[in-house]
């Protein structure tokens, strides 16, 4: 289905937000679409275009959103908790405040994504890029970053207390992941 630029959320019409809950719209075109606040949790997204779309406060809860394009797409305050983001690409998305609980973002490109606050408690970012990723008071704890790529991500007052890293990870310069909180 081709939806790009569509109209879907609240900010169309604030009393209707879209509820596409357990919709399966695989390979969607819907690049610039606005979901704000939609109901998407449990959607089947998989290989969607979602580019520069905004979803903002988007309920994207348990979604299917592995190999999703979500370049440049505002998704700051979503719930995307327990979402699968494998291999999605998510680079410049705005994830100001998102929460990502126990999220998979196995292999998933992030680069210069801004992940302020946001909650990545339990995620699996085993193999992610968060290349010059703004990580700027996010919660890590207990996330999975064995492998990831955090190189020149900005970690400052980032919550990475009992997170799992192994020698594949690579840090910033003269970051101390231990005295962090993080476990080898």
């Amino acid at each position: 289905a081709d939806l790009r630029g569509a109209v879907l959320g609240s900010e169309y019409d604030r009393n209707k937000a879209v509820d596409m809950h357990l919709a399966e719209v695989l390979g969607a075109d819907l690049s610039h679409a606005d979901l704000s606040e939609a109901n998407l949790s449990r959607a089947d997204l998989s290989h969607a275009n979602l580019n520069h779309a905004n979803l903002r406060k988007a309920n994207l809860n348990q979604a299917l959103l592995n190999h999703a394009g979500l370049d440049g797409a505002d998704l700051r305050g979503a719930d995307l908790s327990r979402a699968n983001l494998s291999r999605a690409g998510l680079s410049e998305a705005d994830l100001r405040g998102a929460n990502l609980r126990r999220a998979i973002l196995y292999n998933a490109v992030l680069i210069l994504a801004d992940l302020d606050k946001a909650d990545l408690s339990h995620a699996d970012l085993i193999a992610a890029y968060l290349i010059e990723t703004s990580l700027r008071g996010a919660v890590l704890s207990e996330a999975d970053l064995r492998g990831a790529d955090l190189s020149k991500a900005d970690l400052r007052r980032a919550i990475l207390s009992r997170a799992k890293y192994d020698d594949n990870t690579k840090w910033p310069d003269s970051f101390e992941p231990v005295a962090a909180g993080a476990i080898l």
